[in-house]
């Protein structure tokens, strides 16, 4: 399992303040324009704007601010153009660090994100230092507690209807598909079990075992700080934490 996906799970489980649950929205209102302006408004046409959208009603985000974001994207409602960039980098302890940014001025960006790497015992590192470590994919994931049947059959309705792999540990399912096909699985899925979590992600390839409870406080630190910026609509990296120390330092 994804070190980092499970630590994503824990923090989803954390109580949203209202000023993250603002942060959430905006980034979402970003995602959306972004699918409206390179695949039209229709979502029954624009599968990336379909994710983006059930993603934002998953977070109870006002219906009139998703109709605001898909006129954005459109132009019928004039914005701020919003580019997309990748930023790569390293974490204490040699984490890798990918990020996925959205923002309507690269300059401000850059130096925001620069600055907080600095700050956190990182590095922001060149185009293509990271990125070969990193696999993009879809990812569902599904909690054991919320399966209703055995998974042997569940990850064999998973094959059929197209996933590439499926893993497993205690606590919960990871179902890999392609990015092309990860539409047509979820919806599969969606049919016979709740999703935890459903996306089009930066998979790291291998991992880096943090076992020291210091070091891991820093590395989360860095994550934390940077999945915080408004500019950044993703944070991926390759580190693998184990549970007791996780515990510990939440």
């Amino acid at each position: 399992m994804s070190g980092h996906s499970k630590w994503s799970t824990i923090k989803h489980k954390k109580a949203r303040t209202d000023e993250k649950k603002g942060k959430e929205y905006t980034k979402l209102a970003k995602e959306i324009i972004i699918a409206a302006r390179s695949g039209g408004g229709d979502p029954e046409a624009n599968s990336k704007l379909k994710l983006a959208i059930q993603n934002a009603k998953a977070i109870n985000m006002p219906n009139e601010n998703i109709a605001r974001a898909i006129k954005k994207g459109t132009g019928d409602i004039e914005s701020d153009v919003i580019e997309e960039l990748i930023y790569e980098g390293y974490a204490p302890g040699g984490v890798a660090v990918m990020l996925a940014i959205a923002t309507d001025n690269r300059n401000r960006t850059a130096s925001d994100i620069r600055h907080l790497f600095a700050k956190n015992n990182g590095n922001l590192g060149e185009t293509g230092c990271v990125a070969y470590m990193f696999e993009r994919v879809g990812l569902l994931t599904v909690k054991r507690e919320d399966l209703k049947m055995d998974v042997e059959e569940f990850m064999l309705q998973a094959i059929e209807a197209g996933a590439d792999d499926v893993r497993e540990d205690e606590a919960e399912i990871e179902v890999i598909t392609t990015p092309d096909s990860f539409m047509a699985v979820k919806e599969a899925l969606d049919q016979i079990v709740k999703l935890e979590e459903a996306n089009i992600v930066m998979l790291p390839s291998n991992s880096v075992d943090i076992n020291d409870e210091v070091m891991a406080a820093k590395v989360l630190k860095l994550i934390d700080a940077l999945e915080d910026h408004d500019d950044v609509q993703q944070v991926y990296a390759n580190f693998s934490i184990p549970d007791e120390i996780l515990e510990k330092i939440m």
